[in-house]
């Protein structure tokens, strides 16, 4: 397993995160504890979750499975850089939603009991809450951090000018700030580069990737190698109608390098500049084997000219949409 710091800090992560959204609705608790021995195993030493996972209001079904997974021991704990999400709604009353000063201090408190531990390693805001003001986030994460329920705070669904924004703010308080930033990106999804990798790489922000197969399209829709219940559902398949041409020519070129295309498509994100990991959220440990080879797939400089090609970024702004 390789292992990079999380932006500017000190702490390592494995180059592939687990993601566990999985869990519960799709994995069951037996196998989604199979899934991260597994992980653990093989040396992923990151995983990320959030208080909504699971799908069921205000249960945190998805953290509890992880907790139960701590509670078994043998170090599980220790070895993991554990990371959990807040802003989606947990209750109908107002107040348990979005990154108030309220809301951050409930949601941590809920999270720590559903994960059966007395911190969480990195505490990230699930979205942009434009209601509520940088100096009362800051202050209630700082909180959390002075009182150790909190290491590092992260962000996921930034704007490249909201990282700025929070990391001035931190700043001024003289406080680390953000961490990380966990965005959309992929070869399909590209306009991360735009602004939000340039800015966070200018603020020593790591870049965690969600979706890095862009719902299953590079993870051969086509041949078959994709997971079928995704592959036929009706999200995927919008998807594809309107990038197939793309996707045959990304598969062709897959099949002559003679490396299945998921693991083409996390291996160009690990070659990309600033990026800290992918997420992966594998359903069967089957699946988990498979992504873990993507760390062995190198592409040389003429295949990623390729994959530009068939699926071009923007590029950074200005220059991608000014003279």
């Amino acid at each position: 397993m390789e292992y990079a710091h999380l932006g500017r800090s000190g702490l390592q992560v494995s180059r592939l995160c687990l993601g566990t959204m999985n869990f519960g609705p799709h994995t069951s608790e037996p196998d989604s504890h199979r899934i991260m021995d597994a992980a653990l195993d093989a040396g992923i030493n990151y995983v990320d979750t959030a208080n909504t996972y699971g799908w069921r209001k205000g249960q945190g079904l998805t953290e509890q499975i992880v907790g139960r997974w701590f509670a078994k021991g043998d170090g599980r704990r220790d070895k993991v850089v554990l990371a959990t999400k807040l802003y989606g709604s947990m209750s109908d009353w107002p107040n348990d939603t979005f990154l108030s000063a309220r809301n951050i201090r409930r949601a941590c408190e809920g999270s720590l009991r559903r994960l059966q531990t007395d911190h969480i390693d990195i505490y990230q805001m699930h979205h942009v809450d434009r209601d509520t003001p940088w100096e009362e986030i800051w202050q209630a994460m700082e909180v959390l951090v002075q009182q150790g329920k909190v290491l590092y705070v992260g962000s996921s669904n930034f704007p490249g000018w909201v990282i700025a924004q929070a990391q001035e703010q931190a700043r001024t308080r003289h406080f680390m700030g953000l961490v990380s930033e966990q965005c959309l990106y992929n070869l399909i999804e590209r306009h991360a580069e735009e602004e939000v990798i340039p800015a966070a790489r200018n603020y020593g922000v790591g870049v965690v990737t969600w979706s890095p197969l862009n719902r299953g399209l590079l993870a051969g829709i086509l041949t078959g190698e994709h997971d079928k219940g995704r592959r036929t559902s009706s999200q995927s398949q919008g998807l594809l109608r309107k990038h197939q041409e793309g996707i045959k020519r990304y598969e062709d070129l897959c099949a002559a390098l003679g490396v299945p295309p998921a693991q083409v498509g996390l291996a160009w994100l690990l070659h990309q500049p600033g990026i800290t990991a992918p997420i992966v959220g594998p359903r069967t440990e089957d699946q988990l084997k498979s992504v873990l080879a993507s760390l062995d797939v190198r592409l040389d400089e003429a295949t990623i000219a390729k994959l530009d090609r068939l699926f071009p970024g923007p590029g950074p702004s200005p220059e991608s949409f000014a003279w």
